[in-house]
């Protein structure tokens, strides 16, 4: 592995979601997550890590996940209010693509005080579109980055910023567009992981029933026909494989998760019509042990993954990694991965040119369509050739020394090109040239002219029109006698105030104005506050107001 430096190293941001496998609707990006965790805690340098919250009750879910990580080395954890401490790390991974947010809070503290790395996952909800069209007026800098899983991924996302930064030069004649950088880091797998035994193969295939050499496919991943991969093609073209081949029973094995019964049933009701001749095996991807053994006992791998849910794909690396030849669909980041007629086969898949979507596209926006259904309308929408589907598995069906050695290639690349080992290090050497490019790009156009976004600006800024008057420098403040510690106790306890004790000092923060007062009782508010640190004369200025609020004071 490259060695660890300070200069190759990142915070994470922490949420449960991003990085646990435990949850009842497991997803790919969860997955990946979880595996980058392990692969960061394996590569911590003694300066260890580094975890800024998403919310600070998210703490010990990041203590059970670090241990699920195998990590016992130590670890600053930084609160959602602690961003300016993220300088030490240089970089703040995300596990999203919204980079938008983080950049307008990262402003709040400085733009140089480090740089942001988000990474692409699924790039079809509105919520993630919206978020990179945001790319183009968000205070995003050169020295961050929005990693893509796959060439597909980063295709897709330039689409979207091109045609928002195509409306902006014809709405606000914008010509300077700085957006962060664009580069394709796959997801990896720990091939450590995918290493079965004779012994566990055997036993796994005695298992499923299955008898001395007889061919198992394999496909693992969420068992969803509308927001994964559409299991028609891969039922027909495994029939016509079992009618071709009538003395060879064909095991198709389903690993994993399916969101409710009426999909299972959907599945189930798919497999008697459409492949009755291939003997089906349903294992819970959810079950470790079924997990094991339904990889173990597999000969191909096959995913014709058809939807736009996802960008990268995990399963097919992870099918390389365990030395299976993979039939894949010539789809997103499968195109990347397996090479075709070396790894495996990819089957060709067609779907209708641009333009041809604009009525679903305008369903899901309406909300006469759910994401769900906007995506399975979509899949149905694009084909994977069942016949070079089927030629695919009928050359691996019949060629056990082909299916060797497309597996020993397979296995070959996921240890040299997909293994988180690998993976990190092209992170970690991003992390690096985003922090030199952060540390000595000139800002050609000067720095940010707010650290608060216009649409989160300080409320009494915006609302600077509803009072009477603001309080100023030169008023007049007069308080008749310093109170005592037990009657402003007494108010500020009252449960109409103690919600708000964050805001309203307690009695030892007034004390510089207690004695300035106890000088004289009239003074103006620029002597009360003078010589006062930038934090505590702000925060002391809101208290004067609070101070009028309760009696204590009146304005001379």
């Amino acid at each position: 592995m490259r060695p660890h430096t300070a200069a190759g190293r990142a915070a994470f941001l922490f949420s449960s979601d991003g990085y646990s496998t435990r949850g009842a609707k497991l997803m790919g990006r969860q997955s990946a997550g979880a595996g980058f965790l392990r692969a960061m805690a394996g590569s911590a340098g003694p300066e260890g890590l580094q975890a800024l919250l998403s919310q600070s009750s998210q703490a010990p879910a990041l203590r059970a996940a670090l241990q699920e990580a195998g990590y016992q080395g130590p670890v600053e954890v930084l609160s959602p209010e602690q961003l300016a401490r993220i300088e030490d790390s240089g970089c703040l991974f995300l596990p999203m693509p919204g980079l938008a947010e983080p950049a307008w809070r990262r402003a709040r503290v400085g733009e140089r005080r480090y740089s942001l790395c988000g990474v692409t996952h699924t790039i079809a909800t509105h919520a993630v579109m919206t978020g990179l069209t945001e790319l183009l007026t968000a205070p995003v800098r050169p020295w961050d980055a929005l990693v893509c899983t796959s060439h597909a991924a980063r295709a897709a996302v330039n689409e979207v910023l091109q045609s928002q930064a195509e409306y902006l030069r014809w709405r606000l004649g914008a010509s300077r567009f700085e957006l962060p950088q664009l580069p394709v880091i796959p997801l990896g797998v720990h091939t450590a992981d995918f290493e079965f035994g004779a012994a566990e193969r055997a036993a796994a295939r005695t298992r499923l029933g299955v008898v001395g050499d007889e061919p198992v496919v394999l496909f693992a991943g969420r068992l969803s026909f509308h927001a994964k991969a559409h299991p028609h093609p891969l039922l027909m073209a495994l029939q016509r494989c079992a009618q071709q081949r009538p003395k060879q029973r064909i095991h198709l094995v389903m690993c994993g998760q399916y969101a409710n019964e009426a999909i299972r049933d959907a599945f189930a009701e798919a497999q008697r019509v459409l492949a009755p001749q291939v003997i089906h095996h349903p294992a819970d991807g959810g079950n470790l042990q079924a997990w094991r053994a339904a990889w173990a006992a597999a000969d191909i791998f096959t995913s014709l993954s058809d939807n736009v849910q996802e960008t990268f794909g995990l399963t097919p690396i992870e099918a390389m990694a365990a030395g299976l030849p993979c039939v894949v669909s010539d789809w997103d980041g499968y195109r990347d991965t397996v090479r075709n007629g070396v790894d495996g086969f990819r089957v060709p898949t067609v779907s209708p040119p641009a333009g041809s979507g604009v009525d679903l596209a305008e369903r899901y926006d309406l909300g006469l369509d759910n994401y769900d259904f906007y995506c399975g309308q979509l899949c149905e929408l694009v084909a994977v050739d069942v016949d070079a589907a089927a030629q695919a598995f009928a050359r691996l069906l019949g060629d056990a020394e082909l299916r060797q050695r497309m597996g020993a290639a397979g296995r070959e690349r996921a240890r040299r090109v997909y293994d988180w080992q690998v993976v990190i290090g092209q992170y970690q050497a991003l992390w690096a040239r985003l922090d030199d490019e952060r540390r000595h790009t000139p800002d050609l156009h000067g720095g940010l002219p707010m650290a608060t976004a216009p649409d989160r600006m300080d409320p009494f800024g915006m609302f600077a029109g509803y009072a009477t008057r603001i309080l100023a420098d030169q008023d007049l403040l007069m308080l008749p006698a310093v109170p005592s510690r037990q009657d402003y106790d007494r108010v500020r306890e009252l449960g109409c105030h103690r919600y708000a004790r964050r805001v309203i000092p307690d009695y030892d923060q007034l004390a510089p104005l207690w004695r300035c007062w106890a000088e004289s009782p009239v003074q103006p508010v620029a002597t009360l506050l003078a010589g006062l640190p930038a934090g505590q004369e702000a925060f002391l200025r809101r208290g004067l107001v609070w101070l009028i609020k309760a009696g204590w004071v009146k304005l001379a």
